[in-house]
């Protein structure tokens, strides 16, 4: 068999691909061997003796059906996670999303009614403080302290 290093080189090259992607007629060998130009190997590519090959792509069908699974639950558990779980979902995030969703609940409540302005402050600075865990408590707080219904409003 011929060495046809230096054609795949500059088919290569011409072709503008790597040179595993470039693909020679096999019946063609004698006719490519003779091909020492640039100019040569360009009037082979023209004939179709000398091609270049599509390029593999990686297949994302795997990741898909993973992303799938993700999306409701599934493959989360405590072995597949690395990092801490403040690297996961930032404490300050979690912190920023609880807070506006008393806040949130406190302005319905106090423009709805049933809460005053100095009741809505109070509530509002404790929530600020930290001492409502979520909107369940801050409703639980209300309806102890100052015997709003949390319900209708």
């Amino acid at each position: 068999m011929t060495n046809l290093r230096a054609q795949k080189r500059m088919a290569a090259d011409v072709l503008d691909v790597g040179k595993d992607r470039v693909w020679f007629d096999p019946d063609e060998q004698s006719e490519i061997a003779d091909a020492i130009t640039r100019e040569d190997i360009r009037d082979l590519v023209d004939q179709g003796v000398i091609r270049a090959e599509d390029a593999k792509g990686n297949s994302k069908g795997r990741a898909r059906e993973r992303a799938e699974k993700r999306s409701y639950g599934h493959r989360t558990g405590a072995g597949t996670r690395k990092g801490k779980s403040g690297g996961r979902k930032a404490e300050k995030d979690e912190w920023v999303s609880r807070i506006r969703a008393q806040r949130r609940r406190l302005k319905e409540l106090r423009d709805d009614g049933p809460l005053t302005p100095t009741q809505y402050r109070e509530a509002y600075n404790k929530a600020s403080g930290g001492e409502f865990e979520d909107v369940a408590r801050l409703e639980a707080y209300l309806r102890n302290e100052h015997d709003i219904d949390t319900e209708t409003a």
